[in-house]
């Protein structure tokens, strides 16, 4: 079930994220977003073109201040890792040389293994136009790549941020199928509710002369029960229900098909008449 306000606790662990040259404010912001979703927040930057700090990066952070605030810039890529014991580089292309191309999910795998072990680790990622260089690949242990589209594989930097974290996220996770909340519980629906349900929607049916012909109603019949005993129904879902179909006598009874809801005037004058006969 999910959690009061109380018991809610800020993750703020992991590897550290690795730009590489970033562009845009709005581009790093959209990063640590993405970062304190699923609870990373250590944002390292190298040469931001447009400098640090950035009030466009904060904005669209949209209140991931905890990662803006921790921000450290560096001047250079190895200055950037040389505290790190392990570092993926994220790429889409294909390199030539010898380190090992794993998945998302076992790169996220590993770096939890290597977190619990007091190890510290980073994820590299490349610039907005061209990725990350041979030079700069070349610094990582192992490489990450993503299940993407071969024709169409370039990833928005946030994109492939968020990716990475939602792994590093699920890693943590006894059950991958466990979700943060429940659907409120709710009784089953009794026969005998499912047949006044029957019941209640065939007199209004009836009332409006949908069983025409009169020879079919039968029939109609029948395919509304099926139709409404297909699914099992849970006690408030027949009272919502219901309640739709008491509604229905908002609307002048015994109208032909087709006629359209009736002449206000004559609903209220209606009204007024059976107020007066329960006076």
């Amino acid at each position: 079930m999910a959690g009061t306000n109380s018991e809610r606790v800020l993750l703020a662990e992991g590897p550290a994220i690795i730009l590489v040259e970033p562009q845009l404010g709005e581009n790093i912001g959209m990063v640590a977003r993405a970062m304190a979703n699923f609870g990373l927040a250590e944002l390292r930057l190298v040469k931001p073109r447009d400098g640090w700090p950035s009030d466009k990066a904060r904005s669209a952070a949209s209140k991931a201040d905890h990662v803006i605030d921790g921000v450290v810039v560096f001047e250079t890529l190895e200055e950037a890792v040389a505290d790190l014991n392990f570092v993926y580089a994220t790429t889409a292309r294909f390199r030539d040389g010898f380190k090992p191309v794993r998945s998302p999910v076992t790169a996220a795998s590993t770096l939890r293994r290597r977190f619990s072990a007091g190890e510290k680790t980073g994820i590299m990622f490349g610039r907005e136009k061209s990725g990350l260089s041979n030079e700069d690949v070349a610094l990582a242990d192992e490489i990450v790549t993503f299940p993407v589209n071969p024709a169409f594989a370039s990833l928005n930097i946030a994109q492939a941020v968020l990716l990475m974290s939602y792994e590093w996220m699920k890693s943590s996770m006894d059950d991958v199928q466990a979700v943060p909340f429940d659907a409120v519980e709710q009784a089953p629906a009794t026969k005998d509710e499912v047949i006044g349900l029957f019941d209640h929607l065939e007199e209004a049916l009836d009332a409006r002369n949908y069983f025409h012909p009169t020879s079919k109603k039968p029939r109609m019949i029948d395919n509304l029960r099926a139709v409404l005993s297909r699914r099992a129904f849970t006690s408030p879902e027949i009272k919502v229900l219901r309640g739709v179909i008491s509604s229905l006598d908002r609307f002048q009874r015994s109208r032909p098909r087709g006629a359209g809801a009736p002449d206000p005037a004559l609903s209220r004058g209606s009204k007024r008449h059976d107020s007066g006969d329960n006076e």
